[in-house]
């Protein structure tokens, strides 16, 4: 696999001084709790096997008030500072904890308790909210849990149990009603489809538009060239649907985590993500000739169990999953640029080698990576590695 070693190594994310966090945290939880004395912080932490985007602190805040002694276990999510590199574009911290709020009550997803958000920046530097946390296990990206830990040394039964649990969450989100109020719906008339690509687009020319990236660029081709011919109805899409965003307690979900890609759209944008997240981290592994979990998330199984919970036929999904591999790439070489900024990774000769699943997206263009013993040919390929066009649908 091309692009960047997998490294044990923590991620920097932020510049922003833990102590000095601290006090500011005190001072404005104070502020947000009239008639409350003996306002504490303890020391704030960072995670350090997953989130790399917003910036997370873990704290415990207690207080007196009129009620009693109070004692919570926070976690708060802010916008990265300008000179942390941020991943994308756009933090709405008030957004995403609205949808937070939304999905929780609408479709009884485990999200965390919401508890305050603050859109001024002045108190800690950029906007934040703060949830209340939870206790349970969360798969951990770094180093992935494909390679060691919890889940992969659960037995088939647990990790069965983890996966069918996920799915029906999955699915009682997407069942849940948007309304008028969810976030991010965009105007009226058009296609959500179309205007998430075009906003991953958008997205692509910011991060990426000083150094261009080749394959991601005839990624976006090959979507043209393989639109779907009718999209499936569009539901709440919580964006960043995968295992390792979700807190589990005897594997089963109790906390469903990050929310900042949150959307409306087709179904299938969730799907194909979760299944793909899984074949990403899989094929890091074998990488590394470690066996994995070669069994588990498989697109079969999650298709088929989605349907039984939902009552929907996942389709498209050769299109989803290029497309979920593509929004992967674009996060991916955002965030490699961000370590060759704090010099943690050298910048690589080749543009293409920023997209760590580069291999992959590859094998996709050409069809590779969807061939079956017995199936179609794959097709023929054209310039970069792209199949030829063909007359979108």
């Amino acid at each position: 696999m091309a692009g960047p070693d997998v490294q044990r190594d923590e991620m920097r994310t932020s510049t922003r001084d833990l102590g000095e966090l601290r006090e500011r945290l005190r001072a404005w939880l104070a502020g947000r709790l009239p008639g409350a004395t003996g306002v504490r912080v303890s020391p704030p932490s960072r995670p350090s096997a997953n989130g790399l985007s917003s910036e997370t602190l873990f704290f415990t805040a207690a207080w007196s008030d009129g009620d009693g002694e109070h004692e919570v276990d926070c976690v708060a999510r802010m916008a990265p500072a300008a000179e942390a590199v941020p991943v994308f574009p756009r933090y709405d911290m008030v957004e995403q904890f609205e949808v937070m709020r939304l999905a929780r009550e609408r479709a009884g997803v485990p999200a965390p308790r919401a508890l305050w958000s603050e859109p001024d920046p002045e108190p800690l530097g950029s906007p934040f909210f703060v949830m209340e946390r939870v206790s349970g296990d969360v798969p951990p990206d770094v180093p992935p849990y494909t390679f060691e830990g919890w889940l992969l040394d659960a037995s088939p039964a647990d990790r069965a149990r983890l996966q069918e649990r996920t799915v029906e969450l999955l699915a009682r989100l997407h069942g849940a009603p948007a309304g008028p109020a969810f976030p991010r719906q965009g105007p009226p008339g058009g296609s959500a489809l179309r205007r998430h690509v075009e906003e991953q687009k958008a997205y692509y020319a910011w991060a990426h538009a000083a150094r261009p990236v080749p394959i991601l660029e005839d990624a976006f081709a090959w979507l043209e060239d393989h639109w779907p011919a009718t999209p499936s109805p569009d539901v709440i899409s919580w964006g960043d649907a995968r295992i390792g965003n979700i807190m589990y307690r005897d594997f089963v979900p109790v906390a469903v985590l990050d929310w900042e890609m949150a959307s409306v759209g087709p179904r299938e944008i969730d799907i194909a993500w979760m299944i793909f997240l899984h074949r990403f981290f899989q094929d890091v592994t074998t990488f590394m000739g470690l066996p994995g979990l070669p069994d588990f998330m498989t697109r079969e199984d999650v298709c088929a169990q989605y349907r039984s919970f939902s009552g929907h036929e996942p389709r498209d999904m050769e299109f989803y999953e290029m497309y979920a591999a593509l929004r992967h790439g674009i996060i991916m070489a955002r965030v490699w640029q961000r370590r060759i900024h704090f010099g943690e990774q050298p910048m690589p000769d080749d543009p293409n080698d920023l997209v760590m699943h580069r291999a992959t997206i590859e094998s996709m263009l050409s069809g590779r990576y969807w061939s079956r013993p017995g199936g179609p040919a794959p097709p023929r390929r054209g310039p970069r590695g792209r199949a030829p066009r063909r007359q979108r649908r």
